[in-house]
């Protein structure tokens, strides 16, 4: 099992940019998980944002593509998500994610770290 706590959220300005990270700790090391960002608007559905595999390939959701990086340092169990020009449509609950595999079902979230762009 693997727990997950986010951070970095904040307040910005369109144009922006904000970078959060997401720090995994438990019996199975994050390196053995693939990793994603969902995030979640108020009265909106979770959606997927970004994930990146155990051997560190990367999808993107189209809205989010060339404006967003996932990473993940495997040394410092820390996935993070910089986001650049944000857009005030972005503003969410952004949430951490750990599934075995990027096919499956995600097992674990996080609380998430609130972002609003306005």
């Amino acid at each position: 099992d693997v727990q997950l706590v986010e951070s970095g959220g904040g307040s910005v300005q369109p144009g922006e940019s904000l970078t959060v990270s997401c720090i995994a700790s438990g019996a199975t090391h994050m390196r053995s998980f693939c990793m994603a960002w969902f995030r979640q608007a108020p009265g909106k559905a979770r959606e997927a944002v970004a994930s990146i595999g155990q051997d560190g390939r990367t999808t993107y959701a189209e809205s989010v593509k060339g404006r967003f990086t996932i990473s993940r340092d495997n040394a410092k169990n820390t996935l993070y998500l910089q986001m650049d020009n944000l857009k005030p449509d972005y503003s969410a609950m952004y949430i951490c994610a750990a599934r075995p595999y990027c096919a499956s079902t995600v097992q674990n979230f996080g609380q998430g770290t609130q972002v609003t762009v306005s």
